[in-house]
């Protein structure tokens, strides 16, 4: 406008607030932040800790609750002699007393299995329900604040965000039950147990219940055995809200008691599941051998994540992202950054930086507003991992750690130099980040190294290369892919959270393909028998397999998700991989070829009747399954005993959990979800942000 002779001065030097008064009307791309995910729902409530009143109003709230002391029990709950309370004690002070909590036994398990009733109320209302579970989070906000931090260690912009996050997967998954079992034709599964970890203990546990709840299941939820006092709150107030007992019942208590009850009783339809990969195949394993053959297992596990930042990263702002992503939460996310990799030309000087703002991190009681880095969940963790960061230091690879407290379970963030992900035999999950160099030639073998690990859960970029974006994203095996930006958190609807292999089973949490998992179509196809062939090798099943072209690793479909200007969010599917047809008639592993193949999957099929050179002639010993590398997953249509051998088979594999598919959703289950995560300010520009666009 200023060489521009037609444009007057006036123009020019106009104020730009009035402007913004007076375009207003027309800016109607200006959103409030209540209105950013309208007409689906309302965005959460926030508080913004640089206001001297959110301060004031969240310290007003949660300050009868400093001291306060609450109880955990099962709802329904059987007499029990010699079942003694347990205290819940506050990580960050060993003196602190949260509260007790009285652990189910199995007996009481049986009885809440047995009093479980779906939901049966129309959409409506459970959409309205959960609407006001969703207010009554918010209203109560200063009582969960005080829970999170006294309980979980939460500080309080940790605090503000798990809360925020539990509210949004109310209202979202409220949201699509108005419309997917009336669209599909679609119905509850039955019993759902839902198993949430300590980390995330109200928005995970929340988002896995609301999710069941909004497709009318009924639900166990068992909470973890550290964070029990908060998962308490949460049933409570939606019990509030109007949550039928019947339809959500509360078993506090041991995984190995009480998870282990509620993941092998016939009567239960379905396991939603987060915590650790070995937790998550012990639980497949116990399903597979109990449960109905197909009943789901909706898996998120942990990561060993990694970020790249190359020579043209902005320094100062990729310093602060890593610091987020490996220190916040005192590391204690599956998504956080287990190694970074930088390129050596900037290493040197980068680190300076990093070492240098890592300085200014404070390491403390979480309930003050000061405090950076909370407490570990438990001193056994602690030890852990401080045993890691020991034997760093013993071998000369400790770059950096802090100073910490005898107090409470803290460890001090640590940096640890390693040559590569191949170094890192398992996830240390707390505040420690390992660090190498690369050089600039070497970006694609770490590439393959990220894919080769088995896990895919995030990933993050620094670059202000566009085509070292698109092909890095274009060639990862990764769930959740952040550029330019922190690679921790995930906003519902917007970025929709999991990963893939060792990292988790799909669908993505807070995604528009979730809640359909919880749901089943009202009538499938008649089961046939298996037909009778001549038994083929797994010898020759293997050599058939790996003669098989690999799927092409390219986007299905994409689509833009809502969310804040200046942030680009887009959710593609890709194909699963390999997948074996076994019919059980040869009509149906066809039928199941032709599936595999309209979604970019490879299809072995394997039965008896198949003409040459569109398969293997004979079937398969389903025991087999647990010895046969590289397939993806397993289609079979048959009775449920044999789908029940096929499941306890590949249940028995280690590795990524590999499902079988029924005939009612197969198309769904044969593609993976991937997200890409941009910061699109980042660069110094964004067009998308210039006139409105």
């Amino acid at each position: 406008q200023i060489i521009d002779d037609e444009v007057s001065p006036d123009i020019i030097a106009r104020d730009p607030f009035e402007s913004l008064v007076e375009d207003a009307n027309k800016a109607s791309n200006i959103l409030n932040a209540k209105d950013l995910f309208a007409p689906i729902r309302e965005n959460s409530k926030g508080w913004d800790l640089h206001n001297v009143s959110d301060i004031e109003a969240i310290e007003q709230a949660r300050s009868d609750f400093k001291a306060a002391q609450w109880t955990a029990q099962p709802i329904l709950a059987r007499k029990h002699k010699g079942i003694e309370a347990k205290r819940v004690m506050n990580p960050a002070n060993d003196k602190d007393v949260v509260g007790k909590v009285i652990d189910a036994s199995e007996s009481d398990a049986e009885l809440a299995i047995s009093k479980a009733k779906l939901w049966t109320a129309k959409a409506r209302k459970r959409y309205d329900v959960l609407n006001r579970a969703a207010d009554l989070y918010e209203v109560n906000f200063g009582e969960v604040f005080a829970v999170l931090t006294r309980e979980a260690g939460k500080v309080p912009q940790d605090a503000i965000a798990e809360l925020r996050e539990a509210v949004d997967f109310l209202r979202y998954y409220a949201a699509q039950a108005l419309t997917l079992t009336d669209r599909d034709m679609r119905e509850a599964r039955g019993i759902f147990t839902c198993i949430s970890p300590w980390n995330f203990p109200l928005a995970i546990f929340t988002g896995q219940i609301a999710a069941a709840l909004a497709a009318g299941n009924a639900v166990l939820a068992k909470p973890a055995e550290t964070t029990p006092i908060i998962a308490s709150l949460a049933v409570k107030l939606l019990h509030k809200a109007g949550v039928p007992k019947s339809a959500l019942q509360f078993l506090p208590g041991e995984g190995r008691i009480i998870g282990a009850k509620l993941t092998s009783s016939p009567s239960v339809n379905g396991v939603c599941f987060t915590g650790s990969t070995a937790t998550a195949q012990h639980i497949h394993r116990a399903m597979a051998d109990k449960l109905d053959p197909y009943a789901p297992l909706i898996a998120e596990t942990g990561g060993l994540n990694a970020m790249i930042v190359d020579s043209t990263a902005l320094p100062e702002q990729a310093v602060q992202d890593i610091i987020n992503s490996a220190f916040q939460s005192a590391g204690q996310r599956c998504s956080a950054l287990r190694i970074l990799y930088l390129q050596e030309d900037i290493a040197e000087e980068f680190k300076d930086m990093l070492f240098g703002a890592m300085d200014e991190l404070k390491l403390g009681n979480p309930w003050d507003y000061s405090t950076d880095i909370g407490p570990i969940i438990t001193h056994d963790a602690k030890d852990e991992i401080v045993d890691h960061i020991n034997m760093a230091r013993q071998e000369g690879r400790l770059l950096k750690d802090m100073a910490t407290t005898d107090k409470g379970s803290f460890v001090g963030p640590a940096v640890i130099f390693v040559s590569g992900l191949k170094d890192l035999d398992k996830e240390i999950f707390g505040p420690v980040l390992h660090i190498a160099t690369f050089k600039s030639d070497e970006i694609n073998s770490i590439v393959r190294d990220i894919n080769d690990s088995g896990y895919g859960l995030t990933f993050g970029l620094h670059t202000r290369i566009d085509q070292r974006v698109e092909e890095l994203t274009a060639s990862l095996r990764v769930g959740n892919i952040y550029v330019n930006r922190n690679q921790i958190g995930a906003i519902v609807g917007s970025q929709p959270f999991g990963g893939e292999g060792l990292s988790g089973t799909g669908p993505k949490a807070g995604g528009p393909h979730y809640l359909k998992r919880f749901t089943r179509l009202t009538k499938g196809s008649t089961p046939h028998d298996l037909t009778k062939g001549r038994s083929l090798s797994i010898d020759v099943v293997q050599e058939a397999l790996e003669a098989l072209e690999e799927p092409k690793n390219a986007a299905l479909n994409t689509q833009d998700m809502p969310g804040p200007t200046g942030e680009s969010n887009r959710l593609s599917t890709y194909a699963r991989g390999k997948i074996l047809c076994l019919g059980p008639t040869l009509g149906e592993a066809q039928r199941q070829a032709e599936i595999v193949l309209q979604v970019g999957c490879v299809p072995l099929v394997i039965c008896s009747g198949v003409p040459e050179g569109e398969g293997l002639n004979g079937i398969i010993e389903f025991n087999s399954l647990a010895n046969l590398q590289g397939f993806d997953g397993v289609a079979f249509w048959g009775k449920p005993d044999d789908a029940r051998n096929i499941r306890r088979a590949i249940a028995a594999r280690n590795g990524a959990i590999i499902p079988i598919f029924d005939d009612m959703d197969m198309e769904d289950r044969c593609v993976l979800e991937r997200h890409v995560s941009i910061d699109t300010t980042a660069s110094g520009g964004n067009v998308s942000l210039l006139a409105g666009a």
